[in-house]
């Protein structure tokens, strides 16, 4: 009985831009076809795993249900969290969810870090659960190689023998290290990268808090038990939980454990937390140049050049040591030394108030997504996508009015009393005050362009009269 928790609420800022606050990098597409989450789902997709137990945030829910769908998995457990809180009150809540199986274990997992070798990982774990079986609270340490000051350490008492994957007992956890104790790390064997990974059975975790940091405790037992299923979501009481304690699980429970057991870990780990470790991971030509979308390389050598937006031509010419990363609003290019602090630019945008800061042009929303092509005084030019059989809100504005154009696919226009159906190639005008309603009846994507013209143009100016998705108001 080993239930997965999959931890999916960052905000991925050293990844920017391809990472925002609105749609962070456990959803993007960085190693392969599918997002990282998804590669997570993937990896506990098995006969050894229960459904796993989501935490995450109200504005990821639907791209967390809908990549969980993408995977195949429709019992998940999304628990939605009413403000982050850190690692601890996340995990508790888990833990605290499955209560009534004290011999339950428990598998966090963090979900945006990525995974080479899934059989060794796989290894690993069976060695975790053997230790948690045994009334260990267990993390995973990552066998290092090199000496990496990005990463927190984990240190064992004796040397770690090549190639061992059993439970050892856990000396001590080690803030990042400059680089000269970094070096010595890499030569004593007896150094690990924290990866973030952590098991342990219900039981004892609980036990573990309830000794080290009580005051966790009613607030989090309080935003269960007062948790309200809303769709395919389970929501925390947001009052209770709001006086949880901002705290990791390694401060809160696990740096003052004295039963503690690592499992050295060699399965070709990287937390993707900066552009130099995507480089790092990345397939590269004979000039370490790794390219991804539409890009060119001319003469550059141990650099990234990543184009993200279909149309958007990267070209790199003499670049050495760099970062290049292009999208449709926002292109970073950056040392690739210097990529760690990518954060810092995104607070200077952020204290300027540009939007790209947080947000992209593309919104994710439960029925599909829209992009803004042109804005402009009193006009703004969308695409809008609506899934198979999905619908937006019945709805109006009070400012302005809207013109649509379907491109591809039908849909199903009401306006006032009327309902009727375009397809490709034809419009409907949407005048202002009008009680509107857009629905995709097919059986594919329902493409179209909105053209809106009025005094306000805000998202903000929409009542609603009918919501389909009841008590969210995402449309």
């Amino acid at each position: 009985m080993i239930y997965p928790v999959i931890l999916c609420g960052g905000s991925g800022t050293r990844l920017w831009p391809l990472s925002r606050k609105s749609f962070p990098k456990q959803f993007s597409t960085l190693n392969g076809d599918t997002s990282l989450f998804q590669q997570t789902i993937a990896r506990v997709k098995t006969p050894a795993f229960q459904s796993p137990i989501v935490l995450t945030n109200a504005d990821y829910r639907f791209t967390v249900s809908e990549q969980l769908a993408n995977e195949g998995v429709d019992n998940a457990t999304v628990m939605i969290e009413p403000e982050g809180r850190n690692t601890a009150p996340a995990i508790l809540a888990a833990a605290l969810l499955l209560q009534d199986q004290p011999e339950a274990t428990l598998l966090v997992m963090p979900s945006d870090h990525a995974i080479r070798d899934e059989e060794a990982l796989s290894k690993a774990i069976m060695a975790g659960y053997d230790a948690a079986a045994a009334g260990k609270l267990v993390t995973f340490g990552i066998t290092p190689d090199r000496p990496e000051t990005g990463y927190g350490y984990l240190e064992t008492f004796d040397p770690i023998a090549t190639q061992s994957t059993h439970a050892q007992p856990l000396k001590a956890f080690v803030e990042k290290p400059s680089v000269e104790r970094a070096e010595e790390f890499l030569t004593s064997k007896r150094h690990l990268w924290n990866a973030g990974i952590f098991m342990f059975r219900v039981a004892e975790i609980l036990e573990t808090f309830e000794v080290l940091c009580p005051q966790l405790m009613m607030p989090v037992r309080r935003a269960v038990q007062g948790a309200k299923q809303d769709m395919n979501f389970l929501r925390l009481d947001p009052t209770p939980y709001a006086s949880a304690h901002d705290i990791s699980i390694d401060y809160a429970v696990m740096e003052c454990c004295e039963t503690l057991s690592v499992v050295p870990t060699d399965c070709g780990w990287t937390d993707l937390g900066s552009w130099a470790s995507v480089w790092e991971s990345g397939a590269a030509d004979q000039a370490g140049v790794v390219q991804s979308g539409a890009t060119t390389s001319i003469d550059c050598k141990d650099t990234l050049l990543r184009s993200e937006t279909e149309g958007v031509e990267l070209v790199g010419v003499g670049l050495n040591n760099i970062a290049a990363i292009a999208m449709g609003d926002a292109v970073l290019i950056a040392d690739m030394s210097q990529t760690e602090t990518v954060k810092t630019a995104v607070s200077k945008l952020k204290a300027k108030q540009a939007k790209q800061a947080e947000s992209f042009p593309k919104d994710h929303r439960p029925w599909g997504y829209f992009e803004t092509l042109s804005l402009g005084q009193r006009f703004q030019v969308k695409r809008i996508v609506v899934k198979p059989g999905a619908a937006l809100s019945l709805q109006s504005h009070m400012h302005r009015a809207e013109h649509w154009i379907v491109v591809a696919g039908s849909a199903n226009v009401t306006i006032d009393d009327s309902v009727k159906m375009i397809s490709e190639n034809q419009s409907v005008y949407i005048p202002l005050g009008a009680i509107h309603r857009l629905e995709n009846p097919g059986k594919v994507e329902l493409h179209l362009i909105e053209v809106q013209t009025g005094a306000y143009l805000g998202e903000d100016d929409i009542v609603r009269y009918e919501d389909i998705y009841a008590r969210d108001r995402a449309a």
